[in-house]
């Protein structure tokens, strides 16, 4: 394996928490709450994507991890892990995160 360029490391916090898998598809957009008819299009797109998931078998659970930090530039950056089909081993919903990137020199296209 390479060894990186640059690293750097943020801390951060997570929760854990259990969606309905399938569900993923579904985003809601701050434009889907610009106006009734947005907002009645939106609760369209979710019901659509619920039928799919019933016709398909189902929903199955899965836990995920919601994991918040600040960069270096003071954004807050938000973003998801799937931590699978069981509950992870922890004492509570609420965790710390450590965030690790790695940057490597390429020769090709990215």
């Amino acid at each position: 394996m390479e060894e990186p360029e640059f690293e750097k490391s943020f801390d951060g916090k997570a929760r854990i928490g259990r969606i309905m898998g399938g569900m993923q598809s579904i985003v809601l957009k701050p434009e889907d709450l610009s106006s009734p008819v947005a907002f009645q299009m939106a609760l369209s797109r979710i019901m659509e994507a619920a039928m799919k998931m019933v016709e398909s078998g189902g929903p199955k659970p899965r836990y995920v991890a919601e994991i918040r930090f600040t960069d270096d530039l003071g954004n807050n950056v938000v973003f998801a892990v799937d931590l699978g089909e069981q509950m992870p081993p922890f004492s509570s919903e609420k965790v710390r995160a450590r965030i690790i990137v790695e940057l490597f020199d390429v020769e090709e296209d990215i």
